[in-house]
């Protein structure tokens, strides 16, 4: 990061008000996606950019990647636990073979050692974190205590203070992980009165997503105009319809195929959904890449303006939210 490039103070201390003494709720904007490769985290990134200065939050934890455009710059670390895992103590294990029984996760098995001798030993990665076999052990040998799934951190970027996380190889419990860098998110808007939260959220419907959007201001949805693009958004429609959240989309690469996303237009008509832009495909978004950028801080024109366009569409919704509360 170079010396002219703006940084933003991140507080430990949580602060409800702003400097004025008025209560203050940041606003929430949530981009998802039907399917991955749409573009969502490109256009998080151009987003970041033109609200700055503003929170960020990668919840695609599964596979987060928003911290190669933003590069940020870690001030604070946390491990992230999400469950329990079992272990046995060697030095207490009978070999009795109880928790072998007992296991339907197959996690224990039987070794040989160094002695020759065979033990049991349990595979932290197909253990699930029941529990069953240390509640059942008879020589109280199997230790069950938290584990440690991934990690989260609270970092600087040239656009402002971004929390996002890393989870561990094959863990589970991505939504408590996503939970927890909103909660976290949240109380960085608090401390630095910022008033915007942009959130990279995770694809498809399944947990990670719901964990993201719910209680959101606003949901941006990108698509692309192929038809898992069309299908994919009907599916996030009718997520978000079942939370009642307001919803916008935006269309990427949409002059690679016209009809589609023509098509796609149409389907959000049918629904009462806002279509908030359509983006151009542009080779720009890859050259901003490699420099480290987003396209908007890379160029004026081209898919450039288009997200100006978008973000105007977006920012004006938003504020139309706030007045409603």
């Amino acid at each position: 990061m170079s010396s002219g490039t703006p940084t933003w103070s991140v507080c430990t201390r949580v602060n409800e008000r702003t400097v004025t003494g008025m209560d203050i709720r940041p606003k929430e904007l949530v981009v998802i996606s039907g399917k991955g490769g749409t573009g969502k985290t490109s256009v998080v990134a151009s987003l970041a950019s033109l609200a700055a200065p503003s929170v960020l939050a990668d919840c695609d934890v599964d596979a987060a990647d928003l911290h190669l455009v933003l590069d940020p710059e870690n001030i604070r670390e946390e491990a992230f636990s999400g469950g329990k895992r079992a272990r046995i103590l060697s030095d207490r294990c009978t070999d009795c073979g109880k928790c072998h029984e007992l296991c339907r996760f197959d996690a224990v098995r039987l070794e040989r050692g160094e002695d020759g001798r065979t033990h049991f030993r349990i595979d932290p990665i197909a253990c699930e974190g029941c529990g069953v076999c240390a509640w059942f052990c008879p020589a109280k040998a199997i230790e069950f205590a938290e584990a440690v799934n991934g990690r989260w951190f609270v970092s600087r970027t040239r656009h402002g203070p971004m929390v996002h996380a890393r989870l561990g190889v094959a863990e589970e419990n991505s939504g408590k992980l996503v939970s927890t860098v909103r909660q976290e998110a949240r109380k960085v808007a608090a401390t630095d009165g910022l008033t915007t939260i942009i959130v990279d959220g995770s694809p498809g419907i399944g947990c990670p997503v719901i964990a993201s959007i719910t209680g959101a201001d606003l949901l941006l949805v990108v698509t692309e105009p192929t038809l898992s693009g069309l299908h994919d958004l009907g599916r996030v429609a009718d997520l978000a319809r079942h939370f009642a959240l307001p919803v916008l989309v935006c269309i990427n690469k949409w002059d690679l195929n016209p009809e589609v996303a023509d098509r796609i237009e149409s389907l959000c008509g049918e629904r009462g959904i806002r279509v908030a832009g359509r983006i151009r495909y542009d080779r720009a978004v890859t050259e901003a890449q490699i420099r480290g950028l987003s396209v908007v801080e890379h160029q004026q024109d081209g898919c450039a303006e288009d997200i100006r366009h978008l973000w105007s569409a977006v920012s004006a919704r938003l504020a139309e939210r706030g007045k409603a509360d």
